[in-house]
């Protein structure tokens, strides 16, 4: 595949090396900064980060320095899909501490906006997003440090951010249409999307999904009509939204991260492709289904509530 020459310029061995070892002049000229939010001080356990005045924590001076990196990337790869069109907030999670990174006034560079405990035990190597109480309800990528010192694992970051725009944009009205998410919703579920339980291992449902996608595979119309058609009928209605929604999510996420990894010359993320299936079987799902809708229609690419409404069949 031939890359984009900013992105060949990038990669190239020179700036790969630079970008990789450095941007610390853009890093060290990073201030440390906060909101003004009165209220959220006054409440939030998480503490405002102090002034540039003082000594530099040196994990902080180091996250500087990544997210700089991370920074150039992102400017490389941004034109791929409007989601990732403008920085999301980042916190990282060191012990039992989290630093959350947000992009300055300027939407250019990250600075540390605050630091505070978790808000729960996170585990070790975590790779999500979801709105943070103690940083006014944004959403905003969760990682452990070392997801930012991997070139091979950016990307990954990129799929969070692929997570926060769809939570600012469409997927809280979609969420009303489901009947999963109602009924999550009335019992506090809010893990349901972790932890629905999914009959994964019925023998039925792995026969259907089976056939889905090798379907997706030989991009068959009608085979793929077929198998969703089979799906919605021996699926419990929420066991059906819970896939379609998994797909959709998940699924898009997948997809623009791996266009991202194949402009970057990284080998895509196949996770979920094999059996025995789970939920991330759906992002493999989700991905390859998308993939045909597009190819049928390019305007699905950027019309996320028409994207869902064709997998939902609705």
């Amino acid at each position: 595949m031939k890359r984009p020459a900013r992105v060949a310029r990038l990669i190239s061995t020179g700036m790969f090396a630079a970008i990789m070892a450095g941007a610390t002049a853009a890093a060290s000229s990073a201030r440390v900064d906060a909101p003004p939010d009165p209220a959220r001080e006054a409440t939030a356990p998480m503490k405002q980060a102090v002034g540039a005045g003082g000594a530099q924590d040196p994990f902080v001076a180091h996250a500087d320095s990544a997210l700089a990196r991370l920074v150039q990337l992102h400017r490389a790869i941004r034109d791929i899909h409007p989601f990732l069109a403008r920085l999301q907030p980042i916190a990282i999670v060191r012990g039992d501490t989290l630093y959350v990174f947000d992009a300055d006034s300027s939407g250019a560079r990250y600075v540390l906006k605050a630091k505070g405990p978790e808000p729960f035990p996170m585990p070790k190597g975590i790779r999500a997003s979801f709105p943070l109480s103690s940083y006014g309800d944004r959403p905003s990528c969760i990682v452990s440090p070392e997801a930012l010192d991997d070139f091979s694992g950016l990307p990954t970051i990129f799929h969070e951010f692929i997570h926060c725009a769809q939570f600012q944009t469409v997927e809280p009205r979609l969420k009303e249409r489901l009947l999963v998410a109602r009924e999550a919703a009335r019992k506090n579920d809010f893990s349901w999307e972790l932890n629905h339980p999914f009959p994964y291992q019925d023998a039925q449902f792995v026969k259907d999904y089976g056939a889905f996608l090798d379907a997706l595979a030989q991009a068959d119309a009608a085979r793929i009509s077929a198998a969703i058609d089979l799906l919605k009928k021996h699926l419990a209605r929420t066991d059906y939204e819970y896939l379609v929604w998994q797909e959709w999510k998940e699924g898009f996420a997948r997809y623009v991260e791996n266009r991202i990894r194949a402009r970057l010359g990284i080998a895509a993320n196949v996770g979920g492709s094999a059996v025995p299936y789970d939920r991330v079987t759906f992002y493999c799902g989700g991905e390859m289904f998308i993939a045909c809708l597009v190819r049928q229609d390019p305007s699905l690419l950027t019309d996320m509530e028409r994207l869902f409404a064709r997998m939902l069949g609705s």
